[in-house]
């Protein structure tokens, strides 16, 4: 127990090591950056929305962030999104739950995955589709509405599809699927990315892939030889690997056009 507890706060440690340059390249960002507050059923979900720079009414891509919560690298991950054309609405779904009602920021790593991981589901889900709500209503938003989650918020991401009707697609990177009777529920193609050196969640992908053909779904995974959990940060890290900047180079430009072809 005590040796399970060591890894989670080496994993933190490293983590937040890794925020240093995200935290970096944000401030350098020419793009308007705001906090709003979204208020639901007497909750208040502490949000960062990013904006591009665009003449005309852009889609929304709500952002999920990894089970660390609200880093400094989901806002800079929200911030590109905000510079390949899209309204990135991204909420701290750890809003509240830290010392006095806090977020993500008054709380260290490693208690942050402990506070991700027993979120209510249905909190989830009632927060993500307020903050849908919410980014639909903007008015630089066009309407069209997308999600894209990461680790934890991979797997929340192929949840929300199960939940919101009007979603264009879903992106899932590294997390795990539904139930296959919820996957009967979605209306949007899911396009998943996952990493070669990640058994945990790989070993999820041919159910995944044989539940969602018998429900009639669009389910299009695509696995990166030698990328591990969490290469869509770690592959931007300035001591990446090859394999994970490969994989994150890859999938970059993969959710790109799926999103530029679905816009």
């Amino acid at each position: 127990m005590k040796y399970f507890a060591l890894i989670l706060v080496l994993i933190a440690a490293q983590a937040t090591c890794a925020q240093d340059w995200a935290k970096g390249a944000l401030q350098k960002s020419p793009r308007h950056r705001e906090w709003v507050t979204v208020k639901h059923d007497g909750r208040n979900v502490e949000t960062f929305v990013a904006y591009p720079e665009s003449k005309d009414k852009t889609p929304v891509v709500v952002v999920i962030h990894e089970i660390f919560g609200m880093t400094d690298w989901v806002q800079d991950l929200a911030d590109q999104i905000a510079a390949a054309g899209y309204i990135a609405v991204a909420p701290d779904l750890l809003s509240g739950a830290g010392p006095n009602g806090g977020r993500s920021d008054s709380v260290d790593q490693s208690k942050a995955m402990e506070l991700v991981s027993h979120l209510d589901p249905n909190q989830v889900t009632a927060d993500l589709l307020a903050v849908a709500d919410y980014g639909k209503k903007i008015p630089a938003s066009n309407g069209k509405l997308y999600v894209v989650g990461f680790c934890w918020g991979g797997g929340q991401s192929f949840r929300f599809a199960t939940n919101r009707s009007d979603l264009s697609a879903a992106f899932v990177f590294y997390g795990p699927p539904p139930d296959a009777d919820a996957m009967k529920r979605i209306n949007a193609p899911v396009y998943a990315f996952y990493a070669g050196n990640d058994a945990r969640i790989g070993a999820t992908v041919p159910d995944a892939t044989a539940n969602m053909k018998a429900a009639g779904k669009v389910y299009e995974p695509v696995t990166y030889d030698g990328a591990g959990h969490g290469f869509m940060r770690a592959g931007e890290a300035p001591d990446a690997n090859d394999a994970n900047k490969k994989a994150r180079e890859e999938s970059w430009a993969r959710l790109k056009s799926l999103l530029a072809k679905s816009s």
